[in-house]
């Protein structure tokens, strides 16, 4: 089914909840409709973008040319191993319906991006991460329609260039080319979890569970209340209720959850910052073979913007989510203009302060 819309409102397309419009709309629900759209006359030669459910994005202004949105659903095995599971996944599923759906079967490796919102596709785009994971820790291949060549592609994940929050799919060239329609994942079926990041082992301490990991599959023991061993349930449970804790539901405030990148700074400018700030966090940065960067750290942005007094910065209705910084949410009919001047404002603060320059993880469009 594919269905064209003129003059369309961009608020179901769009989580900080801007009124924005497309000169086009154009929805469809499977991988054979794509030809068909891209040669219709209506399309045909037009810019287009390719939008999930929006939620990394912040629409600047009415959009000119075509946008399109695809419903591609399923998520079903590849292949299965001893401790390894392959799955395809349509690129317009829920990345956290996903998050479930591996979390009930036992296959892990995607629990710590759980909560996180979006599509699948967009998934793909960004390489969303939280909590020490990222898509492309699990990603073995993207499937995608070439606009150019009329032609569907695998595109290995060593050639999707992956980096923090950024991918081939970002770039200029490719994102007006290629049109994401799916994705292979390898998840794994042994307990290791992923809890050094952030405040994970602190809430699952509160929780009652044991911070020593075991494959609860092999005890036979029945666990205590106290000190139970981690399962991928409470796993995902401690995630999402981190996540709710401190980000907003865009239902209410309407929000592109993080606005900011975490930025990546020398450790010699680290180690001067901690100098004169000593509960200043940090994060080892991982090169792309895997090992650890010596040379290089990671500050969170939303310690650097509460530390610059950005905590209360409002420009309309555009404002600082209270619970967490890196947010900037939209209390009520924020217009775009005053978003962008509020991200303008912390930036230039940031940078002033600390020396350190933000860089917006949203995409202005």
């Amino acid at each position: 089914m594919i269905r064209f819309t003129e003059n369309a409102s961009l608020l179901p397309y769009n989580t900080f909840g801007i009124a924005a419009k497309a000169a086009l709309l154009v929805e469809y629900n499977q991988e054979e409709d794509l030809p068909t759209i891209f040669q219709d006359p209506r399309v045909k030669g037009k810019p287009f973008l390719h939008v999930g459910q929006g939620s990394n994005l912040l629409f600047t202004q009415d959009y000119p040319g075509v946008i399109l949105h695809g419903s591609i659903k399923g998520i079903k095995l590849n292949a299965s191993g001893d401790e390894e599971q392959l799955v395809e996944v349509g690129a317009g599923e829920v990345w956290d319906h996903l998050c479930q759906w591996a979390a009930i079967r036992g296959f892990m490796g995607i629990e710590n991006l759980s909560g996180i919102p979006g599509e699948v596709g967009a998934a793909a785009v960004q390489n969303i991460g939280a909590y020490g994971a990222e898509f492309k820790d699990v990603c073995v291949a993207v499937a995608v329609y070439d606009v150019q060549q009329s032609k569907n592609y695998i595109v290995g994940v060593e050639d999707c260039r992956y980096g923090y929050r950024t991918s081939i799919f970002k770039d200029a060239e490719f994102k007006s080319r290629f049109v994401i329609t799916g994705v292979l994942l390898r998840l794994r079926t042994k307990a290791l979890f992923n809890i050094e990041y952030g405040n994970i082992k602190a809430a699952l301490l509160e929780r009652g569970y044991s911070l020593q990991q075991k494959d609860v599959r092999t005890s036979r023991r029945k666990p205590s209340k106290v000190n139970r061993p981690i399962t991928l349930s409470a796993m995902r449970e401690t995630i999402l209720a981190i996540r709710s804790a401190k980000l907003p539901d865009p239902a209410i405030y309407g929000n592109a959850g993080s606005f900011f990148k975490n930025p990546v700074i020398p450790i010699v400018k680290y180690r001067a910052l901690h100098s004169q700030y000593p509960d200043i966090p940090m994060y080892a940065v991982t090169k792309p073979n895997g090992e650890q960067d010596p040379n290089m750290v990671k500050v969170p942005a939303g310690w650097l913007i509460e530390h610059s007094g950005c905590a209360t910065r409002r420009v309309g209705d555009a404002a600082v989510y209270p619970k967490q910084c890196l947010v900037l949410v939209n209390m009520g009919k924020a217009k775009s203009q005053e978003v962008v001047q509020l991200a303008n404002i912390i930036i230039e603060t940031v940078l002033d302060r600390f020396d350190v320059q933000l860089e917006p993880e949203v995409n202005f469009i």
